[in-house]
């Protein structure tokens, strides 16, 4: 009862605050502005794609269509993560951006495992694309890349099935993120010093312009240092990342692009867990120390190299034609050993657990090592065109993409000494791992898609399709009998309708569908043969209303959506195969607003109410949660003997999760609440001196909240919880030109 009325508490507040804010900002203008306005929209009186400086606005994206649309007329629930939203939160990885959009699971590590950005979209773990390219992660084991938010311009989260247009993705959707490229300004730069709680410090720069004097060639340059010591005892990060960037073309009708970057992480925290028993539920020792780390730093290693290089051309024919072609190369190395808590205590002869010893506050521990090498390749071309046909104004697009990927991975599993949580007891002797598997895998795609978005007045009608064949190939070197193929071809599809009236009002539906190829061995007939499991296929239905205020970066969308996710893999008790019966349903409502920097004020709210069932147990699936409310705003004064000062905050409520089961039965993880803060100060008020110099603080969750973020229990072998991010406070100082 209490999570429900926190619920209706925060939505209410977040509501009442958007309604209002839009009743304000309508009174505000007057009607001499809007009617200035309505005339550069033209007789329609639709919003038109609004450019600041060559930037797009945060109601404008390009991940539902692959190309520039405005969000009020797209029929699909996207939401978009600009620059200047992730600066005012003092967002530093993918996880904490998402924290403010409907339908995400957040945080399903907790903090402790930063390495890795893991959330999930709608119930479903989500891929991410980088510059319109898939960013393909090892599929046996550790060797994902993580992208430095400081290197991306923007964020968008496309929400639903997307493979008529990207090829295999999640029923969920996909994140797409927009690296910092070349622009229009003839010279620019910035550098910033940051530093925070668990001495985090962090020096990004960043310097751009043109290299002829008519702007033809123009470059960027930008890079990080940073680190921090993480809230867990004993543990660190440290990263260093550089990408330079040059066009060629400058505004012409024919640009090339050509970028790179090199990511060095040699230090990435840790990757373990508390035990359930102790920190989700009071054990008989007591609580677990939220700083309690279950590694050995003698042992614990994780190093990743990442370098890749991309090129974008881009060529208009004429103002209605245009052909785009884009490609990236991906490197991989990394270096994984772990000490991990297991979150239970199983005897070292009979594998039986021992309470009593858990009572104690004595776990067991087990190890991990693996070595991999993962070598991508991905492009995508499209031919884009716009014409009539009577009274239809047409938009088509072809295209094609090949994705190939080549992995490798020297992997081993094997026991640790067991810990005292109470009392832990590290530089222990620990051995190495023996080397169990040695994968190498093989992807390749091809998919070759079409899509046309008509406009008929006010009317957008819109319809993908897509047909993908996929090639792919395991083998394990070390165990002769591990060797798998797939080589599925799927057709996926998309449609979709909105009616945009000329006060703003955008109601609208859709419907889509995505394939996934998974990893497994099934059986048709008992298990007398065998097959790979061929991929699992996903279908949405979703119907929404879109409001933006005309005129103004105010955008309001309410959706529903039911999500079908089929073919998921069901184990056989007592067989080493499994069948194809599993389904995923996901069903949901969603909330959100937005104000882009309006007179100075920000703007996101969200809320979100799912129900996701994996109907082959008849329980949610594992680390998913069922929604959340969030407002977050900061204004920034604009006049008077403050102006330039900028403040606010933000309120995160996120409702219960299934944890999976434990000995007990199931694992329920009980919902949280948190609050953020921000402040920012430009110095170029207090005299013309401190031109360009500003200063910055943040907080997240200020109160500093014990909780537990997520939980996996496989009883009776594993049962593993994750705290959530402590108080983390950061500042910093920079100076732009």
């Amino acid at each position: 009862m209490k999570s429900r009325t926190s619920c209706r508490c925060a939505g209410t507040i977040a509501l009442s605050l958007i309604l209002s804010l839009s009743t304000a900002l309508a009174a505000d203008d007057s009607a001499k502005h809007l009617e200035k306005h309505a005339k550069k929209m033209g007789s329609k009186g639709r919003a038109e794609n609004i450019l600041v400086k060559g930037k797009k606005t945060s109601t404008v994206a390009s991940a539902g269509t692959k190309s520039d649309k405005p969000l009020v007329e797209t029929a699909q629930s996207v939401t978009v993560i600009d620059r200047h939203e992730m600066d005012i939160r003092g967002v530093l990885n993918l996880s904490q951006a998402v924290r403010y959009t409907a339908g995400v699971s957040p945080d399903q590590r907790g903090s402790t495992a930063s390495r890795y950005d893991m959330f999930a979209l709608r119930g479903f773990t989500v891929p991410n694309f980088l510059d319109g390219l898939k960013l393909q992660d090892s599929p046996t084991g550790y060797a994902t890349a993580q992208i430095d938010t400081s290197r991306l311009d923007r964020i968008e989260i496309l929400k639903g099935p997307a493979s008529a247009l990207y090829g295999q993705s999640s029923p969920g959707g996909l994140v797409a993120m927009s690296s910092k490229l070349p622009t229009s300004v003839r010279s620019y730069g910035g550098l910033n010093a940051m530093g925070g709680s668990f001495d985090m410090y962090r020096v990004d720069g960043d310097v751009g312009g043109f290299l002829t004097k008519d702007g033809f060639v123009r470059y960027r340059l930008y890079g990080t240092v940073n680190g921090s010591h993480s809230q867990l005892s004993q543990t660190k990060s440290r990263r260093y990342s550089i990408t330079p960037a040059i066009t060629i073309g400058g505004d012409s009708n024919t640009t090339l692009t050509l970028f790179g970057n090199y990511q060095d992480d040699p230090k990435n925290g840790a990757y373990g867990s508390v035990p359930l028993e102790g920190s989700l539920r009071t054990a008989a020792f007591g609580r677990i120390k939220r700083n309690f780390y279950d590694g050995d730093r003698n042992f614990e290693e994780y190093k990743r190299r990442h370098w890749s290089t991309t090129y974008i051309f881009n060529h208009k024919f004429n103002n209605d034609w245009a052909f785009s072609t884009r490609g990236r190369y991906d490197d991989v190395k990394s270096i994984y050993e772990s000490v991990y808590s297991y979150g239970t205590f199983l005897d070292p002869e009979t594998s039986i657990r021992d309470f009593q010893q858990e009572a104690l506050g004595n776990f067991s521990r087990g190890t991990a090592y693996a070595n991999e090498h993962l070598k991508n390749l991905a492009f995508d071309s499209q031919l884009t065109g716009h014409f009539k046909t009577a009274f239809l104004n047409h938009s088509v697009m072809a295209g094609f993409d090949y994705q190939q990927s080549r992995a490798t991975e020297l992997a081993g599993f094997g026991s640790a000494p067991s810990m005292n949580v109470l009392h832990p007891v590290y530089n222990q002797t620990i051995t190495p791992p023996a080397i169990s598997n040695n994968y190498l895998t093989k992807q390749h795609q091809i998919g070759v898609y079409v899509q046309d978005q008509v406009d008929i007045g006010n009317l957008h009608l819109a319809g993908s399709l897509r047909n993908d064949w996929y090639r792919g190939n395991q083998q394990d070197f070390l165990n002769s009998g591990n060797g798998s193929r797939q080589t599925p071809d799927k057709i996926t599809w998309r449609a979709s309708g909105l009616y945009h009236f000329n006060f703003g009002l955008a109601p609208y539906i859709s419907y889509s569908t995505s394939f996934q190829p998974q990893s497994g061995v099934v059986s048709d007939d008992g298990g007398r043969s065998t097959r790979q499991a061929d991929p699992t296929q996903g279908k949405q239905l979703e119907g929404g209303l879109k409001y933006q205020i005309p005129g103004l970066p105010v955008l309001l969308t309410a959706t529903g959506f039911h999500i079908e996710q089929t073919n998921v893999l069901t184990a056989v008790p007592n067989g080493n195969y499994s069948v194809e019966n599993g389904k995923v349903r996901s069903n949901g409502f969603e909330f959100e607003a937005h104000v882009s920097v309006y007179k100075g004020l920000t703007v996101v709210a969200a809320v979100s109410a799912q129900r996701v069932k994996d109907l082959s147990t008849g329980k949610p699936p594992v680390q998913v949660g069922n929604g959340g409310e969030s407002v977050f705003a900061f204004y920034t004064m604009q006049s008077g003997p403050l102006k330039g000062l900028g403040f606010g905050g933000g309120l995160r409520h996120v409702d219960s999760s299934f944890g999976g089961t434990a000995s007990y039965g199931d694992v329920r993880v009980p919902a949280y609440t948190l609050f953020d803060g921000s402040a920012s100060y430009d110095l170029a008020n207090l005299g013309q001196i401190y031109k360009g110099w500003k200063v910055q603080a943040s907080v997240r969750n200020l109160f500093n909240k014990r909780y537990v973020a997520s939980c996996y229990g496989y009883a009776p072998y594993d049962e593993w919880c994750w705290y959530g991010e402590r108080r983390s406070a950061q500042a910093s100082v920079g100076y732009s030109w």
